[in-house]
């Protein structure tokens, strides 16, 4: 699809005003509900199911349409997996190959990504590889489209460090759409070397799914289709309003579906698993009043050593793994996460109250793991992620499934110089990275670890040193705005 003039020229506005050093932190059109909305902090904090297997190393998960109660005395129709928003968690090991076997119940095509996942190529969640609901058309939308009647098994080996993982739908042109409605979830691998260490643990470990959406009237998701009926469809490009080209940020703020949800915590340390699962929005999250987060992990593992910020700015599809210490609060403090990014209900994210004191043994070591070390590149590429002709591209192409835009060779590492114009979280398939340098610059503290998701602001030149380990085959690199990625602005890398 082509960008509306009006999106157009507001992207290059926002992207003049961050050269000139004003900050072009917002990276959608905002989308305002039509239901009355909740006050904040009156919900409780939900944490998902943790999925159960059927057997030995052996999951099934039902995607389907359900009725959840989202907004207070409402009821929202959401698409998920299991039939809940968010999904349920899978909890993985390092060395234990798992196959999750997804039903598709829903009205539309699914494809499912294993986001962070060092999978075999035909796991991936390739976009054009789906599985089809009965009473699909026979016939493929894109050329070379792979139809999986009702059922397909994905096999994860399950081989890398533990980390923070999600999953959610991956189908070509409605990535977006078929999110926004719910489906998207999260993983948690783990291994020996994280179980060694004293985290907090338990009841004191908390999985925090992070997103933004809009409502209408009668309570059910709100979403800037230029035809309603475009959600059902099967085939064919979305059908996006033409003045939400540039992502779409929604009014509420959710966490783990719940809007602006209240968490009760004792005065101890406590592990936040912190995902940003939006369409297009990023936060800069911090508490108040007052206190900072000790980073112990990124996208893909334990750091080597923990770190201190402030603050920390979270685009679509990255995490950060922090332990927030709740003891330097006295005992009734009320504690928000706050995103320093929006004015406000988008600047309140949840909340904390800390009920009592507690005994706690838990601590953050010095020295957290052993990740892999930084191999030599063997090769520079350059990938710009830009409008080009009234369309996102990555250099100057629309999406073209099956053309590779580089041929890395496994077990090698390389340079990848990602640039754009406008502020677009970079996501790659398979490989880990390291961020080398911004504008020629160290990277930022909150850059720090292997990662498969990195924010490149407008004009600005981001190195990221990549490892292509484990399978050969055809994956991806593209946009994590999820309506860029809708839009094209994807392109196909092949491991040989």
């Amino acid at each position: 699809m082509r960008i509306s003039r009006r999106a157009f020229v507001g992207m290059l506005g926002g992207a003049g005003l961050g050269i000139a050093g004003c900050g072009a932190e917002v990276a959608g059109q905002l989308l305002r509900s039509r239901a009355r909305l909740p006050e904040p902090f009156t919900a409780p904090l939900p944490i998902p199911d943790v999925a159960r297997p059927v057997g030995p190393g052996r999951y099934e998960v039902t995607q389907r349409v359900a009725a959840a109660e989202i907004l207070p005395g409402l009821r929202t129709e959401v698409w998920g997996y299991g039939g809940t928003f968010p999904g349920p968690t899978f909890e993985l090991r390092r060395g234990e190959p798992v196959t999750v076997a997804v039903r598709n119940e829903l009205p539309v095509p699914t494809s499912t990504h294993l986001h962070g996942g060092v999978t075999p190529p035909g796991s991936d969640g390739y976009p054009t590889d789906l599985v089809v609901p009965a009473g699909a058309p026979p016939h493929p939308a894109h050329p070379g489209e792979v139809h999986h009647p009702l059922v397909k098994e994905y096999r994860y080996p399950v081989g890398q460090r533990a980390a923070t993982l999600w999953y959610h739908d991956h189908r070509m042109d409605f990535t977006a759409p078929q999110v926004w409605r719910g489906l998207a979830g999260m993983a948690l691998v783990r291994d020996e070397e994280e179980d060694a260490l004293p985290l907090p643990r338990g009841e004191r470990e908390l999985p925090l799914m992070i997103c933004d959406r809009a409502f209408e009237e009668d309570g059910s998701f709100r979403y800037p289709r230029a035809h309603r009926s475009g959600h059902g469809e099967h085939g064919g490009r979305g059908r996006l309003d033409g003045d939400y080209m540039e992502g779409v940020e929604g009014d509420v703020i959710l966490v783990n579906g719940a809007p602006w949800p209240v968490a009760e915590v004792t005065a101890t340390r406590y592990r936040l698993r912190l995902l940003n699962a939006s369409n297009a929005r990023r936060y800069l999250l911090r508490l108040a009043p007052g206190g900072r987060f000790t980073q112990i992990g990124s996208d893909s593992g334990l750091l080597a050593a923990p770190v201190t910020h402030d603050a920390i700015p979270i685009s679509p599809g990255e995490r950060y793994d922090v332990v927030v210490d709740f003891s330097g609060y006295p005992v009734g403090t009320a504690v928000t996460l706050v995103n320093a990014l929006a004015d406000g209900p988008a600047g309140n994210v949840m909340g904390f109250v800390v009920t009592r004191r507690a005994p706690d043994d838990s601590a953050v070591p010095a020295v957290l793991s052993r990740p892999p070390g930084r191999p030599r590149p063997v090769a520079t590429r350059r990938f710009d992620f830009r409008a080009t002709d009234g369309a996102w591209t990555i250099n100057g192409h629309r999406y073209r499934p099956g053309v590779p835009l580089a041929r890395p060779r496994v077990g090698t590492a390389e340079v990848w110089r990602l640039t754009g114009d406008f502020r677009h979280p970079v996501h790659v398939h398979l490989a880990h990275f390291q961020v080398l340098a911004r504008n020629g610059r160290p990277p930022a503290a909150t850059d720090a670890g292997w990662k498969d998701t990195v924010d490149v602001g407008p004009y600005e030149v981001v190195d990221v040193l990549a490892r292509f380990d484990g399978h050969r085959g055809t994956y991806m690199l593209h946009c994590h705005n999820l309506e860029h990625e809708d839009m094209a602005m994807m392109a196909d890398f092949e491991v040989i």
